[in-house]
């Protein structure tokens, strides 16, 4: 009577413990992966080196002895994903858990494991996808809205911190739309939650009470204990699906240059007060000009999103989708009116004169007569043949005849390749340009942004 009686409270006790995160954590714990990620590093082994060389004599020697001296090293890191598509197999977590990989493994929750090879990744955004190869279909998470996240709701992260698979910790929301400054970059928008996030949960998922998911856990930010942050899911799609469909972030193009409004615009302009981004300059033959927009408008929202400045400007653009109809609201001459409008693919054949008017320089391939012009020995890069006077890579030293051999994370070989860099990363704010001057690499840090979209 006795055994009966406790064997009748155990299971009434397993019962009143399934509370709302154990049901979660079933549910989804098989769409959670653990990804390993192999890379190498070179090291130089010169017995000088550690005597603090002179630059030049260890340049010498790591010339002329770099075979001997140098020695490569295999390391691996650790990292988290979530399945967003069983039947296809792709895997979505963050670009730093493998940007540096050279060979990807992806290990699910029952312990079967997959070599993975990436569709695409974003370095701006810190997303990646990955695609693994499965006879079965795979497991795959709920998608949730991050837009309807509420202060103080519990939340839930699934990740392999420190090579721990399958690690729960659980929290509240503690803000969104928080901004994130890194040594490399700044992020937008992130989910602040006090869910424990280590290194090794980056990738992984964060889930509301009902196991859907609302964000990407990312391990960026080390100054402080009991601050986690996710990438916003809402935001991760529209990444997600130029990712999948292109293999990078394509951005969309409307076809205006604007400038935030401040107090002392707004004034100029007879405004109310600041706010809004006004249009300085309609492209001919864009999304922009066909619907309607005119210099001197005044943007104060988008899709119903209000572009409070140029920041709340760019973050909607950025979530905007190629050949998508969006609604523009402007402010002209006082009278607010409604334009709807299409997004387009930004005209290749527009990289050129948009360089010299963002970055004040001309360029033109590598031949023999300009490398024979400036004595130059590089076959590969994009010659500056043209200066904008008083731009700011005139006012720093850069002249006719340097090489351009990158624009960010992006090699031009060839004056194609910088187009397509160009029109890739013409909305930053800046961009770092790997010039080439007398045999010597410079890496410049320059304003990119005038305002496009």
């Amino acid at each position: 009577m006795l055994v009966c009686w406790l064997g009748q409270f155990g299971v009434s006790d397993a019962q009143t413990r399934e509370n709302g995160v154990v049901k979660a954590v079933r549910k989804v714990s098989p769409a959670v992966v653990n990804i390993s990620s192999e890379y190498e590093i070179r090291k130089n082994s010169s017995p000088f080196s550690q005597y603090g060389m002179d630059p030049m004599l260890e340049r010498f020697f790591r010339d002329f002895f770099a075979p001997e001296l140098e020695r490569r090293e295999r390391r691996t890191s650790l990292g988290s994903g979530v399945i967003i598509d069983g039947a296809r197999g792709l895997v979505l977590t963050n670009t730093h858990v493998i940007e540096k990989a050279s060979a990807i493994s992806v290990t699910l929750n029952d312990q079967h494991e997959f070599s993975a090879m990436i569709v695409g990744m974003d370095p701006d955004s810190d997303l990646a996808v990955l695609k693994i190869d499965s006879q079965q279909v795979l497991p795959s998470i709920q998608m949730g809205d991050s837009d309807a996240v509420m202060i103080g709701e519990s939340v839930i992260a699934i990740g392999n911190p420190f090579g721990f698979s399958h690690t729960v910790t659980t929290g509240v929301i503690s803000a969104v739309k928080r901004s994130i400054k890194t040594a490399e970059r700044v992020f937008h928008e992130f989910i602040q939650t006090d869910a424990s996030i280590n290194p090794g949960n980056s990738g992984g998922p964060l889930l509301n009470i009902d196991g859907e998911l609302i964000g990407i856990n990312t391990a960026i930010y080390a100054q402080g204990q009991g601050i986690g942050f996710a990438i916003p899911i809402n935001r991760a799609k529209r990444i997600i699906a130029d990712l999948i469909a292109y293999g990078e972030v394509v951005p969309a193009w409307i076809g205006v240059a604007v400038q935030p409004v401040d107090a002392g615009l707004a004034q100029y302009l007879g405004l109310d007060g600041p706010g809004g981004v006004l249009v300085t300059r309609v492209e001919p033959d864009s999304p922009a000009q066909k619907a309607g927009l005119q210099e001197g408008d005044v943007i104060v929202s988008i899709d119903g999103t209000r572009t409070v400045d140029g920041t709340a400007y760019q973050l909607k653009l950025n979530d905007i989708s190629v050949d998508q109809s969006i609604f523009v609201t402007v402010n002209r001459n006082g009278t607010r009116q409604q334009l709807s409008l299409k997004t387009a693919l930004f005209p290749l054949e527009r990289a050129l004169d948009l360089a010299a008017r963002q970055l004040g320089i001309s360029v033109a391939d590598l031949d023999d007569q300009a490398r024979a012009r400036y004595g130059l020995a590089s076959r590969t890069g994009v010659l500056i043949v043209k200066l904008r006077r008083n731009s700011h890579l005139d006012r720093i030293g850069v002249r006719p005849g340097d090489i351009v051999h990158q624009i960010d994370e992006t090699s031009v070989p060839d004056v194609e390749a910088f187009k397509a860099a160009i029109v890739k990363y013409r909305n930053k704010a800046a961009v770092v340009l790997f010039i080439e001057r007398d045999g010597t690499i410079y890496h410049i840090n320059t304003p990119m942004r005038d305002g496009t979209g």
